[in-house]
């Protein structure tokens, strides 16, 4: 029996807000669901960059026993380089995103989680939460402070104990494996999907609506029925024997990423009745697919171009949905036998590099102290180019080289290629920030008012 998954990934910017904080990820070993926090500067950033980590482990290499290593190892760098952005930069103070991911080896699939965002599996007609929230509402029911009924209205639900980001030199996952069998599905969600649509009405949809992107797409549309004041994203995955299947039936292996990560993450909600709304009713995602295709023999000679296309959708939205930001970010760093300053983040995917080198200074790698050295090894990040000529200017004054008076006392620019989505034009200063938009407050800095006694520090709200 050879097991393998059919999955589908959805998401909706939801009614009320103008930018989707939420990245999903779905693909033939790995399932992946974040909901960003932070305001509309950081909320998109954080769930992107813990699905950048994260999207590397989707293959066959991994074994059953290391699948929970592989899968801390990336949460925790993700943790971390979440943490650099906001200590960098004032503006993204506060960011952070939950987290779940499942990584599958065989018939064994580890998961690993973090903050309010759900896991659920359907099995023999019943559909199992296989999450815990980290919150202070359900602290409050854990300790028999609340029932679990009056948790599910409660006004500080959201608030949360347990984030991935600017929380912590360290991230606390619940961590779990478990057997894949046949005819499971998983679902997971944000709580734009939890938080509107009740129990009841989830188990019905999962287990009446067979085809997962069917089924992923009815769970979205029941929350925007709902009024969606959210981000709504679902990542749904059935467990099949491709042994079994008919031929001509096994699952598509192409990766699916929606959200903050992907090319449409700026394309209007599908509910409400606005002009918005309008427009993207007559324009459709290009991978919302139908359960039944009346015309196989043209199935047979589309399909091809279909996996080809959304395979370069993956990286055009890499390069899009990441360009944004990471052209605010500047690093140090050697290019080789100088030191050079970079624009964007010393990170790849695929094959499109995230930064491209914007001054090419005349001080020499080989002329600095070795822990200097070192510190280019691993580059030196920083949130402006400002800061990153201080940087420059500090280690000229490590250099051990004579001092050459006819040198020039600052970097000279040099051309610098194109960056992903920026047309080729260097940007060696930061522009103004543009004021964020007006939207419902989605990050809370402190516990409400509640019962007495031990409380965790609470981080935010999703």
């Amino acid at each position: 029996m050879t097991i393998a998954l059919r999955y589908a990934a959805r998401s909706d910017v939801g009614l009320v807000r103008s930018v989707n904080q939420d990245s999903g990820y779905a693909g033939p070993h790995l399932l992946v669901l974040a909901d960003g926090m932070g305001g509309p500067a950081g909320g998109d950033i954080a769930s992107s960059v813990a699905i950048a980590h994260l999207a590397g482990l989707d293959g066959e290499s991994h074994g059953a026993d290391d699948l929970l290593d592989h899968l801390d190892r990336a949460v925790q760098d993700a943790h971390e380089e979440l943490r650099d952005l906001a200590a960098e930069d004032p503006e993204l103070a506060g960011l952070g995103t939950t987290l779940i991911a499942m990584l599958r080896s065989g018939n064994k699939l580890a998961m690993v989680h973090v903050g309010d965002s759900r896991a659920y599996v359907f099995r023999d007609a019943r559909l199992e939460r296989i999450t815990s929230d980290h919150t202070f509402v359900q602290h409050l029911v854990d300790i028999g402070r609340l029932t679990e009924e009056e948790a599910e209205h409660h006004p500080q639900r959201s608030v949360l104990l347990r984030v991935l980001g600017d929380s912590g030199p360290d991230v606390v996952l619940d961590e779990s494996v478990r057997e894949a069998r046949v005819g499971d599905r998983y679902l997971l969600c944000s709580d734009g999907l939890s938080s509107y649509v009740s129990a009841d009405t989830i188990t019905t949809t999962v287990g009446e609506v067979r085809d997962p992107a069917a089924c992923a797409e009815a769970l979205i549309e029941l929350a925007l029925r709902a009024g969606a004041p959210d981000n709504v994203t679902c990542v749904v995955a059935d467990v099949v024997d491709v042994d079994a299947l008919p031929d001509g039936a096994a699952p598509d292996p192409t990766p699916q990423v929606v959200g903050a990560a992907a090319t449409d993450r700026h394309r209007p909600t599908r509910g409400g009745s606005g002009a918005a709304a309008r427009a993207a009713a007559l324009n459709p995602a290009a991978d919302v697919e139908p359960d039944e295709d009346p015309k196989p023999a043209r199935r047979r000679w589309v399909r091809p171009v279909l996996v080809v296309a959304l395979v370069l959708a993956i990286l055009a939205g890499a390069g899009y949905g990441f360009s944004r930001w990471t052209q605010t970010q500047y690093y140090v760093a050697a290019s080789g036998d100088y030191v050079a300053i970079y624009q964007g983040i010393p990170q790849e995917i695929g094959p499109v590099r995230l930064s491209h080198v914007v001054v090419t200074t005349d001080l020499r790698v080989e002329d600095l102290p070795p822990f200097a050295q070192d510190r280019l090894t691993e580059t030196i990040v920083t949130g402006s180019f400002e800061s990153a000529r201080g940087i420059v200017r500090g280690l000229e004054e490590q250099s051990t080289a004579p001092e050459d008076p006819t040198a020039s006392p600052t970097p000279t620019p040099s051309p610098s290629p194109t960056a992903p989505g920026q047309g080729g034009t260097p940007a060696p200063s930061l522009p103004p920030a543009s004021p964020a938009p007006t939207e419902p407050p989605d990050d809370t800095t402190g516990a409400p008012a509640g019962p007495t006694g031990d409380v965790p520090a609470v981080v935010g709200s999703a």
